[in-house]
């Protein structure tokens, strides 16, 4: 039985250089199971390393990631978190189905999954259709319907809505939150602040820090502000950035 009260995604106190960069700065959050959470920032604030910190395939320098109850990048948790990231990673000479048979058998998941998950992500009319031929927005739907082989407990969706027309994008969202109605924990992440209202809580994130952890709500009530983008000016006027030492902790 899924432990609601434990959370999906627990952070505490992260840091991750590349090279001499600091990217993450001691940074702790939660993701609580069942919902949309969505991340979102400016690009170049860290988002994509945070997400890969959860995902296991960042090297950090010091802190802890704990996702489902385990470390980050465990054996256990391959079949129970799916990654989307910002660069499609499917065959384009491949139709959509074949991709889908292809990544069933690599993970392992059973064999009428692939009709499941293109089901969930309204691709039945391209299931023969070949990758290198689908618009954007369709694209972006084969990789969702591969990180959803296996019935992941946790999805984690870099960008995935980034240069796609506003239908594309709330189609894909309406998808996220029937996901998460079926008990999937998302978290999402998004450099368009528009998208923050479609989110059931809020990571607002900039240089490597989490300046808010919020619903849309709460986030608007706290600042005074009518929308998200001003509540997140309001924010960085708040939390000028600070002048760092440099940061010693070990590899790991």
């Amino acid at each position: 039985m899924v432990n609601n009260a434990e959370p999906a995604v627990l952070v505490d106190d992260l840091h991750v250089r590349r090279g001499k960069h600091a990217v993450l700065h001691g940074l702790s959050l939660r993701v609580p199971r069942g919902g949309v959470v969505g991340l979102l920032g400016p690009s170049g604030c860290g988002k994509t390393t945070l997400m890969r910190s959860i995902v296991g395939v960042q090297v950090v320098r010091s802190g802890s990631v704990t996702v489902l109850g385990r470390p980050a990048g465990s054996a256990a948790l391959r079949h129970l978190v799916g990654y989307v990231t910002q660069t499609p990673s499917v065959y384009e000479d491949l139709t959509v189905r074949q991709n889908l048979r292809y990544f069933q058998s690599v993970l392992g998941a059973p064999r009428d999954d692939v009709d499941r998950v293109i089901g969930a992500t309204d691709l039945e009319a391209q299931a023969g259709q070949l990758v290198g031929s689908l618009s954007g927005g369709q694209l972006s739907r084969v990789s969702l319907a591969g990180a959803l082989l296996g019935s992941p407990e946790l999805l984690v969706l870099d960008e995935p809505t980034v240069g796609l027309d506003p239908v594309l994008r709330v189609q894909l969202w309406e998808l996220f939150h029937r996901l998460a109605a079926a008990g999937t924990s998302i978290l999402v992440s998004s450099h368009v602040m528009d998208e923050a209202n479609r989110c059931d809580r809020l990571l607002l994130m900039r240089d490597g820090e989490i300046l808010a952890d919020d619903t849309p709500d709460g986030l608007l009530a706290a600042t005074g502000a009518e929308d998200t983008e001003d509540a997140f000016l309001s924010l960085i006027g708040q939390h000028p950035p600070a002048n760092r030492p440099p940061h010693h902790g070990r590899h790991s």
